[in-house]
Order: C-alpha cells, then structure tokens, then sequence
C-alpha cells in the first residue's frame, strides 16, 4: 500500500487504541512506482500528526516515518529495531507522559473528530512537496497548532433565513445536522466536525448558514418554534 494512503485519521486511532508507536515506512522520495508521489503527502501527514500529539501532551517521537525500498530489507530491519529501542526508552503510552489514560483518550478523539477541520485549514501546506530535511522540523509549528485550535469555528444556522430546503444535511457527512420538512434546521455542535461543507452547500439566495470564531454559539430555535410558515414569497418562523 501506497504510504499517501495512511490517513492521520490511521495513527490517531492506533494511540487511542492503546499502541506505545507507530512507524511508517515508505518508498525512497522522487521513486514512486505510482507516479503519485504519496510518500510527500505522508510526509507531510507525520510532520503535521507530531505537533498534534505534542499539542495532546504526547511524546512526538513515538511516532517515525522512515524511507527504504522493497529491496532492501537490512535496512527495514535496522530502522525497525531502532525505533523499537527507542519505544522502549520511552515507555508506556500516557505513563511515561504523566497523562491520565481517561483524558488522553478524551483528547485524541477530540483531535480525531476535527481531521476534517483540520485538513481544509492545513490543505495547502500538506500538498507542498519538501525536497530539503532541513525544513522539516518547523514546517509546522507549536503556534500554529495552538491557533489553529483557539481559532476553532463553529457554524450556525440563522432562523430567520433557514428555507428547510435540506441542502446542508444531505451534504453534511457526519448527519450533524437536525432537518425536518418545514422546519428551521439546527446543527448539533457535539457532532459537527466544522468541515464548512453546510456553509458551502446552503444556497447563496439564503444565506443561512453562518461561520461564527470566538464568540458563542446562538441557543437553537425551540422544537415547538422550529415551524416555518410561508406567505407567498416571503416567510416566518413561527
């Protein structure tokens, strides 16, 4: 399997899972058999999964990328052995970090449901193509990934402009959206992702759906005011 198919998604589960590392190991750089030059996505995907983990409070270097072919196995061998050496220095997940096991769970299932999130914001640097080492290590950064976190939008739907058309929840991808024929639709923020898809999807001659950064989410509409009554072209809710 090509390494530009492991998903972020893939390595967080496998922490949350209970396992102490994870390594990847990949084709040499500019030879891909694929001509997809995966191994460029992954490695960007680890660089990016390292800062999350510290932001977790997990040590990054439990997780390694390393770059071989299908020939040489001497040196699979020897990075595996490293980095199982250096796994064991580490020690258990969480215990040698000092976090409860509860909270860190709690975390990377936080992390995890914001993937989505996460890529859009971070779609272009993940793309890039890295040729210099040298770039690597601050390619992401502690403050971005701190801002990026403190930045976390949420999206809401304006009652007065909601149509119940349903566009938003049948594109939303996690159905964290409550619709109903002829009634205001609600997001439920404990499902949302905040991929931006509703926002996308609502039609422009509504406008409903709003992108909100730092302030609180408004209430949602009470279910018995939810009913939107129309009068000819023009509407209110009830």
């Amino acid at each position: 399997m090509c390494s530009g198919r492991v998903d972020l998604a893939f390595v967080l589960r496998a922490f949350s899972n209970g396992l102490d590392g994870v390594f990847i190991g990949a084709c040499h750089l500019n030879e891909c058999n694929y001509i997809t030059h995966g191994n460029y996505h992954a490695q960007n995907m680890v660089l990016l999964c390292k800062r999350l983990l510290e932001y977790i409070g997990i040590n990054p270097e439990r997780l390694r990328m390393r770059y071989m072919s299908g020939a040489e196995s001497n040196l699979f061998v020897e990075h595996i052995n490293s980095f199982t050496k250096k796994i064991r220095e580490l020690g258990p997940l969480g215990k040698a970090e000092g976090i409860d096991e509860a909270k860190m769970k709690t975390s990377l299932a936080e992390v995890t449901r914001l993937i989505p999130y996460i890529k859009v914001a971070m779609n272009e640097k993940l793309g890039k193509r890295l040729e210099n080492p040298e770039e690597y290590e601050n390619y992401f950064t502690r403050e971005e990934i701190e801002r990026l976190f403190k930045e976390l939008p949420s999206y809401w739907i304006d009652p007065t402009k909601c149509q119940a058309c349903m566009t938003c929840a049948r594109r939303c991808p996690v159905e964290a959206i409550d619709s109903k024929k002829n009634m205001v639709h609600i997001i439920n923020q404990d499902k949302c992702i905040k991929c931006g898809t509703c926002l996308e999807a609502c039609p422009p001659r509504f406008g409903a759906v709003t992108k909100i950064v730092g302030q609180q989410v408004p209430p949602p509409v009470p279910e018995d005011q939810r009913t939107i009554v129309r009068k000819g072209k023009e509407k209110e809710v009830a």
